[in-house]
């Protein structure tokens, strides 16, 4: 412990090393440790640590919810560790389930801090629309029964863009200093979903790019344009909506298996 202490206080004597990462979220609590339940943070601290052999912190770019994925996270860690990158990447590997993995691992600068040094991330959420269950995507995608008009759709993301009071498509209780954000893009593109792609089924991918998220933003973002899709809201009410500022008047939260984190982006690094 006296070690770690040491350590966190004077990381400019240490290595600072970036992880991107990738995992399936479905058997995690989310990212952020939690006293009792698996996280993606634990698993991969651990497996860091029993490579290292000392007590290290994995700082995260920011916490995936309970059974949300990422195509690529970034996190950073401080170590005295002598070993090569190789070495790290494929030992760390070695160690990890099946549902998490090290895509790339870096030596970063001192100052390099995977979540403040961020610029931008973008999520991605997965809508498809069958008559039927489809058992492979359970747990990777948001499936519907009917199906949604793409151009409603595309206008009411439109009204999504700039800089805007998210506060309606926030987790409702959440307590944080400013609800303002930015969506530099957003995207929905109509697809076929590629696990079942001789049935042609219809996949919706949302893509949203902002310069930060609140709690539940993008599935509350999925959520309304779903019910938009579905024609049970006009898409000209996203602004009402937005302008009321006001949790209980957007839809339901989208559920968290369809959403994806896919990039962090760290411009001049």
């Amino acid at each position: 412990m006296r070690f770690f202490l040491d350590l966190m206080s004077n990381p400019q004597t240490l290595r600072n090393i970036r992880i991107d990462l990738s995992y399936d979220g479905s058997n995690y609590c989310g990212w952020q440790k939690q006293k009792g339940h698996p996280s993606v943070q634990e698993t991969v601290e651990q497996a860091i640590q029993n490579i290292t052999r000392e007590q290290v912190k994995l700082i995260g770019s920011g916490r995936t919810d309970a059974g949300v994925h990422a195509v690529c996270q970034t996190a950073n860690f401080f170590t005295s560790s002598t070993i090569p990158i190789d070495g790290l990447k494929k030992g760390i590997n070695s160690l990890l389930p099946w549902d998490i993995a090290l895509l790339s691992v870096s030596e970063a600068p001192k100052w390099f801090h995977s979540r403040k040094s961020a610029k931008s991330k973008t999520y991605r959420y997965r809508i498809v629309t069958s008559p039927t269950r489809l058992p492979l995507i359970h747990r990777k995608a948001w499936c519907l029964s009917y199906p949604l008009d793409m151009e409603e759709m595309e206008k009411a993301a439109q009204l999504l863009l700039g800089e805007h009071d998210f506060s309606s498509l926030m987790a409702s209780g959440t307590s944080i200093k400013s609800t303002i954000r930015t969506i530099t893009n957003i995207k929905i593109v109509k697809t076929s979903c590629p696990e079942y792609l001789p049935l042609q089924i219809d996949e919706f991918r949302i893509s949203v790019s902002a310069n930060g998220f609140l709690k539940y933003m993008v599935r509350n973002i999925a959520g309304l344009l779903k019910e938009i899709g579905a024609k049970r809201i006009p898409w000209h009410h996203t602004q009402r909506i937005l302008e009321a500022r006001d949790r209980t008047k957007a839809p339901p939260t989208a559920p968290a298996w369809g959403l994806y984190l896919l990039e962090v982006s760290y411009p001049g690094y």
